[in-house]
């Protein structure tokens, strides 16, 4: 949709949801955990773009802010080190008015986020 413009995948691991989008004329900023595998050079080796994030840190976006926000594992990964609901208010600072989130998690976690998302105004499906 002309809708989305800018996307980030915030936990991406080798770029695989930008390349997939690849044919689209999108903008994916592809964010690898620092705390997790290290894995940056295989997204730059696709030809990608990406950087590096602490999630329990605020995420420099100037001047960019964000269509879409793919989160895959984010929260299973990042639990033990800092709370839900500072990574969903850094979501929420990051993602457009009228942006969307799809997110991929344990049941236990989408069950959490879901209703501190509510809480935040967030539509939830």
């Amino acid at each position: 949709t002309d809708k989305i413009r800018n996307v980030m995948d915030m936990n991406t691991l080798y770029g695989g949801f930008a390349a997939a989008l690849i044919d689209d004329p999108l903008w994916v900023m592809n964010v690898v955990s620092s705390y997790g595998l290290n894995s940056l050079n295989v997204v730059y080796d696709r030809g990608l773009i990406g950087t590096y994030n602490d999630w329990c840190e605020a995420f420099s976006t100037y001047p960019r802010t964000y269509d879409l926000l793919h989160v895959d594992g984010l929260f299973s990964a990042e639990s033990h080190r800092c709370e839900m609901k500072y990574v969903l208010l850094e979501m929420d600072r990051i993602l457009r008015p009228a942006g969307y989130v799809i997110m991929r998690e344990s049941p236990h976690f989408v069950n959490s986020v879901k209703n501190l998302a509510a809480g935040m105004r967030w539509n939830c499906h």
